[in-house]
């Protein structure tokens, strides 16, 4: 992502990118190739000797939910997508835009047109050449309030896209066209500094628009109703089974580059049977819980990942007690972070002080955590937790309340749902908290229809920029699951798209009040940005990690002998 902000010299973003060696993190963003004793060499190339049998085994926490693009909203998804489907750029080591099918880029004097010139030796696994039309057909597919998709509202910014979701236009008229089979124009309402970001991002990929119909409802509801265009071809997957593979895609134009021959997935919810297939040579990967990353950090394939991921607390507002503020408040008061993260997760993970990640942006060389931190809503203060606690179930007329705690199903975030009922209980008298740990994709479509009381959602960012967080909780976007209705955030959020957003001072101003405001009125519970402690076989080399955007990158990942 090296070209984000790259006309604004004093912004600097990180990228989501960071170096990483085998015991600790050193900066934002990974790749997995630490040029020692983690991934190998720097760079895409390696002087070392790939091994004949080129199977990667991957561990995965959680439960693939789809490969249809329009309608994906979680990070296994994404990642199988994205390494199966090619787009016009793709992120490479530190989040540094590559080339994917766009193998020229123009862009007007008011930059607000962009005009892509696609290769022509790629191709769709139906044989099918992919063009520019596939594009155009994709993202009218994916802003189409009938495909109610979760990710339309990235989509503005182009022309029309805003008044294509809101239903006031036809999708024909949002401002992407194909010139021929292999030109692209995009044409902007305004300029978006992170337009590049997004174009490498999974809901801007291309569509087959023949597979599309010809699969129907079943399109992206398991390996065989999809058809394919990048590195790999995904088979095995039946739609709900918890294992499946990526084999290289021969028909890719870049297929020299690709050395893995497959990559077998496999979804392993408890860390422990993880764990011991990764000892018993069964799997290459794994992750761990908070007592083996204790147990395992000073081992050389122990890796930290640190991820501009947020998890926070989404109070459903439909719901007149959580309509209360004081009841919103004292819940996030009463919550001890430091020991949550030091004693619960013991895997690098931090204390989050806003519901952007640290590391994401910077602004004068200052984080935007920094500039934005506030002590409101974030902090653990039991003595003011319990004041308002009181005053709250005294505004309501009650003496007790009971609500329910929604989160996943994995053995870490159980462990997480555990400790949070065990302090609201502890520290807040007449609290009754059940708590309700379900499979993440059920999770996610209780927390999208409003099926919940108390949540512990997440997110990750899509692109390095605070909005890529702050976005999510203004009044009718599709993720502001809580429902959380402010008309002073939004106006700040308003202005650093439109009045603000080519004045880097002020559109920074703007988000920074809007992420204090929304800790001061605890629209949500920020709890703490994720850092995932893994193992990693130290013959796998090659494999990039990016925290922002699409996580892992297997294009050019190996085993060496």
């Amino acid at each position: 992502m090296g070209v984000f902000f790259s006309y604004i010299k004093e912004l600097i973003v990180p990228l989501g990118g960071i170096y990483m060696n085998w015991k600790k993190v050193l900066s934002t963003s990974v790749v997995f190739a630490a040029c020692s004793l983690a991934l190998g060499a720097c760079g895409s190339k390696s002087s070392g000797q790939a091994s004949s049998k080129q199977t990667l085994r991957w561990s995965e926490p959680s439960e693939l939910q789809t490969l249809d693009l329009s309608k994906v909203v979680d990070t296994v998804s994404s990642d199988m997508i994205s390494n199966s489907t090619e787009g016009l750029y793709r992120l490479g080591k530190n989040s540094k835009i590559e080339p994917g099918l766009a193998t020229k880029t123009q862009v007007s004097d008011n930059g607000l047109k962009y005009t892509f010139t696609l290769r022509k030796n790629s191709k769709w696994s139906n044989g099918e050449p992919v063009t520019a039309k596939d594009f155009v057909y994709s993202w009218r597919r994916t802003i189409d309030p009938k495909t109610a998709s979760e990710y339309a509202y990235l989509f503005a910014g182009i022309k029309n896209a805003a008044a294509v979701t809101a239903g006031k236009k036809a999708t024909s008229e949002l401002g992407v066209k194909a010139i021929n089979n292999y030109k692209l124009v995009v044409t902007l309402d305004k300029k978006l500094p992170y337009f590049k970001l997004l174009m490498g991002f999974t809901p801007f990929f291309p569509q087959n628009q023949k597979a599309v119909e010809k699969f129907g409802s079943k399109y992206g509801t398991s390996a065989k109703y999809m058809v394919y265009n990048g590195p790999y071809k995904m088979t095995g997957w039946t739609g709900s089974n918890l294992k499946w593979k990526l084999v290289k895609n021969n028909s890719y134009w870049d297929k020299k580059n690709v050395k893995l021959n497959d990559i077998s997935f496999q979804v392993t919810k408890s860390p422990t049977t993880s764990y011991n297939l990764y000892q018993d040579n069964k799997l290459d990967e794994t992750y761990l819980n908070a007592e083996q990353a204790k147990q395992l950090s000073n081992n050389k394939e122990y890796l930290s990942l640190k991820q501009s991921r947020t998890n926070y607390l989404e109070f459903n507002q439909t719901k007149k007690e959580f309509q209360n503020k004081k009841i919103r408040e004292a819940i996030s008061y009463a919550i001890d972070r430091q020991q949550l993260v030091n004693k619960v997760l013991g895997n690098g993970s931090l204390v989050s002080k806003s519901v952007v990640s640290k590391g994401l942006a910077s602004y004068n060389g200052q984080d935007f955590t920094k500039d934005a931190a506030t002590t409101a809503g974030t902090s653990y203060n039991k003595t003011k937790a319990q004041k308002l606690w009181k005053e709250g179930l005294k505004e309501l007329a009650v003496k007790k309340l009971s609500f329910s705690l929604l989160g996943d199903d994995d053995d870490a975030n159980k462990d997480v749902a555990t400790y949070l009922q065990s302090q609201l209980e502890t520290n807040l008298p007449g609290a009754d908290v059940s708590v309700l740990s379900l499979p993440k994709k059920t999770r996610i479509t209780r927390s999208t229809n409003g099926q919940f009381d108390v949540v512990v959602s997440g997110w990750g960012a899509d692109f390095s920029d605070p909005i890529s967080f702050l976005d999510l909780f203004t009044k009718g976007n599709s993720y502001n699951n809580g429902k959380w209705d402010s008309s002073e955030y939004d106006k700040l959020i308003t202005a650093s798209k439109t009045t603000d957003v080519n004045n880097t001072s002020k559109r920074w101003n703007d988000l920074v009040k809007a992420s204090q405001l929304l800790n001061k009125e605890q629209g949500v519970a920020p709890l703490y940005q994720l850092s995932q402690a893994q193992m990693l076989k130290s013959k796998v080399k090659g494999v990039i990690y990016n925290t922002a955007g699409v996580a892992f990158n297997f294009k050019e990942a190996y085993i060496e002998k």
